[in-house]
């Protein structure tokens, strides 16, 4: 039980996005939001412990938070991680 709720906090929620859409019909990758201290050894193994999938690369991006304004001062968004999984031939998941 331990194991899986250590997966459940790498991996923070799947990105649904356009471009998102376009990659998991073209290239079966798909997109998610994961904590900013995973690897990808660790993304790699919660993405597979979860969907019971088989993954076959994973790739990362730091996003910076973007300044926002408020009324007349400026705040700051939170900088965030985006991992792109790429599944093996014939796998998916079902997200929706």
């Amino acid at each position: 039980m331990a194991d899986s709720s250590i997966h459940y906090d790498i991996i923070r929620r799947p990105l649904f996005t356009e471009k998102g859409s376009r990659q998991q019909e073209r290239t079966n990758t798909y997109a998610f939001e994961v904590h900013s201290g995973a690897n990808k050894i660790e993304i790699r193994q919660a993405v597979e412990s979860i969907f019971s999938v088989k993954v076959k690369k994973v790739r990362t991006m730091n996003v910076m938070g973007k300044l926002k304004r408020v009324g007349a001062s400026y705040g700051r968004t939170s900088d965030w991680k985006k991992a792109l999984v790429t599944l093996k031939e014939g796998e998916a998941i079902q997200l929706a």
